[in-house]
């Protein structure tokens, strides 16, 4: 495996500096692991051409959040993007698109990315079995395209999705 440091240090040299600087130092602590860093713009290239290069990406949030919604436009949108922020004793699993606000109570988001957060926070949990039948029926249910919402070109509503997907578990 390997660990990407992202940032800008060639521009903005006191504060990604600073980051890039830390990583570096940090990643001393773990010569098992491989580490290499990446400007912003050129990385994200690199993911619209070769994104299996990449394993894991540490950003400064502005960069995280520009990441995030490009690698989300790359596997069809907001929606089917899972989101995990991981501390050392507390982790938060969510949707990379968040609340949604303005389409909250409308009963249309895609719930894929929140049902794909649930399934990452069971594989930490050590339920991988469990995990994997839950992306599993999330993929099944969007392939076979019926029961499907509006942003992958359904008509579904967002509990109907849930429903179906909840159906083939």
């Amino acid at each position: 495996k390997k660990v990407t440091a992202v940032h800008k240090a060639n521009i903005m040299k006191l504060t990604d500096g600073m980051f890039l600087s830390t990583f570096r130092e940090v990643a001393k602590d773990y010569p098992a692991i491989e580490a290499d860093d990446c400007i912003i713009d050129a990385l994200c290239m690199k993911l619209v051409q070769k994104p299996e290069q990449f394993d894991v990406l540490v950003a400064p949030n502005l960069y995280g959040d520009i990441i995030s919604d490009l690698c989300a436009g790359l596997v069809g949108g907001l929606g089917f993007a899972p989101s995990a922020n991981i501390g050392a004793k507390t982790r938060i699993y969510e949707a990379v698109h968040g609340s949604a606000p303005d389409i909250a109570g409308q009963n249309k988001a895609n719930p894929s990315a929140i049902l794909m957060a649930f399934a990452m926070m069971l594989n930490d949990l050590g339920m991988t079995d469990k995990a994997a039948r839950l992306n599993a029926a999330i993929l099944a249910q969007v392939a076979e395209g019926k029961a499907v919402t509006a942003d992958i070109g359904g008509t579904a509503t967002t509990t109907e999705f849930t429903d179906a997907v909840a159906a083939r578990l």
